[in-house]
């Protein structure tokens, strides 16, 4: 296996909730990612892949706080969070030189990191776009996939309403980073109104400590991951 970062305890809220797992950086053919194991590594492996602009501590939080989950999933599994290129807490900005991913680099990034762990067939869980990368890694590589699970996955090509949609915001988000618009537009793509509050229900906790997550977020780092499942569908869209 390759390096580690060792143990340690991660948070993304205000009171700093603790998490325990082992970090590995790991080196792909597309770039280094950060993967965070949790369990033991002899159970069957469940890769965990996150939307755009989270990573594994932000998307999946609600459902490892919850106590008979977490229990259920560590005593069947050891589970391998994947952070997209650039998302991990602390994460640098992308130097404007390295290429921007396609989402078929991003599928092979996940095969990278099965070989790192020297992992041979295994269960996926996947939201939104990491939904969408997990599907073509299960279509490229089927012999390594037991089973899917996907969390508001991209099952069509875009409308044209909604190729405009996005391609304003990746404009947005290439010249502003997460403020203002760019940060409203990703909480209505992570949550529902009732979720993100209004006159009638305060602004939940989990949209709060999503906020403060995304004001540290580079901007850039995000862009190039939206770019990479923008430019697939749009590819998809023409050819429809």
């Amino acid at each position: 296996m390759g390096e580690s970062s060792g143990s340690a305890s991660f948070s993304v809220d205000v009171e700093r909730i603790s998490f325990g797992g082992k970090e590995h950086l790991v080196r792909t053919r597309c770039g280094s990612v950060t993967v965070a194991v949790y369990g033991d590594e002899d159970k069957p492996a469940l890769v965990t892949y996150p939307d755009v602009g989270l990573n594994y501590l932000s998307c999946f939080q609600g459902l490892f706080f919850c106590p008979e989950a977490a229990s259920l999933l560590l005593h069947n599994f050891c589970i391998y969070h994947i952070n997209p290129q650039g998302h991990e807490l602390g994460a640098a900005p992308i130097p404007c030189d390295v290429p921007v991913l396609s989402v078929d680099d991003l599928a092979d990034q996940v095969a990278d990191v099965l070989d790192f762990f020297s992992l041979g067939s295994v269960m996926c869980l996947g939201v939104t776009a990491g939904a969408y990368v997990l599907t073509l890694f299960a279509t490229k590589y089927r012999e390594r996939v037991i089973g899917l699970m996907l969390v508001s996955p991209l099952c069509k090509a875009p409308s044209w309403s909604e190729w405009l949609y996005n391609k304003l915001l990746l404009n947005l988000l290439y010249y502003y980073g997460t403020r203002g618009l760019v940060k409203e537009c990703l909480l209505q793509r992570y949550f529902n109104k009732k979720v993100r509050g209004d006159a009638q229900y305060p602004e939940s906790d989990i949209v709060q400590a999503c906020k403060n997550l995304l004001d540290e977020k580079q901007g850039e780092n995000i862009w190039r991951f939206l770019q990479s499942i923008n430019e697939y569908v749009v590819h998809h869209l023409f050819l429809a």
